[in-house]
This record gives structure tokens, C-alpha cells and sequence, in this order.
């Protein structure tokens, strides 16, 4: 299960706490997502929250909830993920 709440906002930059649990335990990941990223991604067609939902259950698909960084910015997983924004429409 992925739970996430929206922490803050700036206009710029949303941060996000993220708790993702199963029977083994939870584990909790702080997730930064700018305003640009969130657009480029989403187009606006699904809320923020929604859209860190999506990071997750994609992130899930490859890498076990305890592999997952415990702090990270949606930008970043370009770098280990290089089809990351080109699949992420599909968990929208």
C-alpha cells in the first residue's frame, strides 16, 4: 500500500511524505517534486499527489520498498530509470 501526503508547497517546489507498506513492514520516503517536473510529467491532468502515487507504483515494478531511497527528487530518476519518463504515463 502507498500512502502519500502533500507537506508543503511553495509554488515552485511541493514536498511530499510517503509511506509505503506491505505485510514484511513500511518503510517512509521524503519525495520533492517541482512545479515544472509535475507538469512535464502529468500535463495537469492528475493531481500531484496522484502523480507521486504513479512514481511509486512504477519505482515498485523494479525495486523492492526497502532499494528505494529514503529521500529523493522525481528529477533524479532519469538517472537510474532512463525510460522513467517516457513509462510514467502508464501508471497515471
Amino acid at each position: 500500500m502507498i500512502q502519500v501526503e502533500q507537506k508543503q508547497s511553495d509554488g515552485a517546489q511541493m514536498v511530499f511524505s510517503v509511506t509505503v507498506s506491505d505485510t514484511a513492514g513500511r518503510t517512509q520516503h521524503r519525495v520533492t517534486l517541482s512545479d515544472d517536473t509535475y507538469h512535464r510529467l502529468t500535463g495537469g491532468r492528475v493531481t500531484p499527489v496522484a502523480c507521486i502515487e504513479a512514481v511509486f507504483r512504477f519505482l515498485l515494478e523494479r525495486q523492492t520498498k526497502g532499494d528505494l531511497l529514503t529521500s529523493f527528487d522525481v528529477n533524479v530518476l532519469q538517472l537510474s530509470h532512463p525510460r522513467f519518463e517516457k513509462e510514467i504515463g502508464n501508471y497515471l
